[in-house]
């Protein structure tokens, strides 16, 4: 999100994205961490997710030239701090705040491939990353229009709870 705020471009965000995931997998493997129960489902799981936050990161760079990047970082180190308290304490937070998270959703829908139990118990994670990732793409590219940001919104709640209603 924060590559594709600072540069304007969403290719360049799901390029360096997925660049990190390829280069983490392969530090995982030199220290001889064990292989993935289900990299399909990973794999899926970081694309949708890549393209989904890659496509947030375009949006910031045309509502916001030249501080686009700022307004990354926050909404990264917001949903960072939220699902990592999530994690700490599981009880802190109530499920409708974590469902309106993307972060969470890539969390669900990475954590279905570390367990082993495969795509179809994240459906849902990510349905709503690809959704909310192509609803965003269109504000993007309709942008200085004000009128598709009711689309994404929209998309986004729906989304929100068809993931709160799947877990």
């Amino acid at each position: 999100m924060i590559a594709a705020a600072a540069t304007g471009r969403f290719a360049i965000g799901v390029f360096l994205a997925l660049a990190t995931v390829v280069a983490l997998l392969l530090l995982a493997q030199t220290v001889g961490l064990p292989q993935l129960p289900n990299l399909l489902t990973f794999g899926l799981a970081v694309f949708v997710a890549s393209i989904s936050f890659a496509a947030r990161g375009a949006l910031f760079a045309k509502s916001t030239p030249g501080k686009g990047w700022w307004i990354a970082v926050f909404v990264v180190a917001g949903e960072a701090a939220i699902v990592l308290t999530a994690l700490a304490q599981p009880d802190a937070l109530p499920d409708w705040l974590l469902a309106l998270l993307p972060a969470q959703w890539a969390n669900m829908a990475i954590q279905a491939a570390f367990t082993g139990i495969g795509m179809f118990a994240a459906w849902a994670a990510l349905l709503a990353l690809g959704g909310t990732g192509a609803a965003t793409l269109l504000v993007a590219r309709l942008w200085p229009s004000r009128w598709p940001y009711l689309v994404m919104f929209t998309t986004w709640l729906g989304m929100s709870a068809l993931v709160y209603y799947q877990s």
